[in-house]
């Protein structure tokens, strides 16, 4: 298992950093032009092997590490496949231009070296804030990247040390929503604290205001509170659970109805991500189900006869299943189906918790 460290850069080093990163901008931009012209001209593609010829002595001219050259070339193939282009969009350097790219410097594992809270990469030192103890890490590749604040991070793909054994037995539904990011089958209920709604007022003043760098850091405060909370809940469900079930509510589709700025400010989307690969990491199952009609069925008797129906019934929290009389809570409900769902498929070959 792997994983990836992100890691504040002290801003004394910034000025550096840009001139590297204008480096690299410099360098995509000329591969990206002359894979463009060789496909125009010839009817192929270069690939990165290809191009590594005619990107010879780069690292010299452009005081980049020969690893990060060739890390913009693959970057560049691999993205060009993945969306279909025969042209990649330009990076731009300019820092008042609207269209600016942030900075970015890939590199491998051979262009970096950690000591003494230091990255040392190049002829280039970097102090960085290391909240990880990187030398108990093996450093497999990584980045230097640029925030819209032109705050500087290392991102660190390392290998995942060996997680202690599980000793939950517990198993979970969690049925994702709006009001509450999560509803809990055994009652839980995971509250959303609007962060974006706490801050907003504030954050209209300063775009009333236009004063850019105000809206940007309260931007960033949001998404950090936000990322933050979401972190914490996700590790203690992780921790206390065997067995998780979610939902597979799409955050995608809900962002085009009028709930966008609410599914937005809930992060439900980043919860799934987050429980997903922490999950696999500790050794916990995780399933994802589909949630149509959880709401609306009995999790006791399975009738839908007497549950509220479609969006006029959103309002109703609490019903009474007129077959079997068990009083539900509409999310709590939809949690046991969710996690029934979840039996239901691991039932095939998987033991059932």
């Amino acid at each position: 298992m792997m994983k990836t460290l992100k890691l504040r850069i002290k801003d004394k080093h910034c000025k550096v950093l840009d001139q590297l990163a204008s480096e690299v901008n410099f360098v995509w931009n000329y591969v990206n032009d002359l894979g463009f012209k060789h496909l125009k001209r010839k009817g192929e593609f270069l690939s990165a092997y290809d191009i590594s010829k005619y990107t010879k002595g780069t690292s010299k001219e452009c005081n980049l590490h020969s690893q990060t050259v060739q890390a913009i070339t693959e970057e560049l193939v691999t993205r060009r496949k993945q969306f279909k282009k025969a042209k990649l969009n330009w990076r731009v350097t300019n820092k008042k231009s609207a269209r600016r790219s942030l900075g970015w410097i890939p590199f491998k594992k051979v262009a970096v070296k950690y000591a003494d809270g230091y990255i040392q990469y190049g002829k280039h030192q970097f102090k960085l804030w290391d909240s990880y103890g990187l030398s108990k890490y093996n450093i497999k590749t990584g980045s230097f990247v640029e925030d819209s604040r032109g705050r500087w991070y290392a991102c660190l793909v390392v290998d995942s040390p060996k997680q202690e054994k599980q000793t939950a037995t517990k198993a979970i539904g969690i049925d994702l929503g709006l009001k509450d990011i999560a509803t809990c089958s055994d009652g839980t209920i995971i509250s959303n604290p609007k962060f974006y709604r706490k801050y907003e007022q504030k954050l209209g003043v300063a775009q009333r205001a236009k004063n850019k760098k105000r809206v940007r850091a309260l931007h960033a405060k949001i998404a950090n509170c936000r990322k933050d909370y979401l972190h914490k809940v996700s590790s203690k469900l992780v921790k206390e659970n065997a067995l998780i079930i979610v939902g597979d509510l799409s955050a995608k589709k809900l962002v085009k109805t009028k709930m966008a700025k609410s599914v937005l400010d809930t992060g439900f989307s980043a919860l799934k991500t987050m429980l997903k690969y922490k999950c696999e990491n500790a050794g916990v199952l995780f399933e994802e189900v589909n949630e149509a009609y959880t709401t609306q069925t009995c999790s006791c008797c399975g009738s839908r006869f007497s549950s509220p129906k479609g969006r006029t019934g959103l309002g109703i929290r609490e019903w009474q299943c007129m077959e079997c009389g068990t009083l539900h809570d509409r999310d709590i409900n939809s949690a046991l189906n969710i996690l029934a769902l979840g039996h239901e498929r691991l039932a095939g070959g998987i033991p059932v918790l």
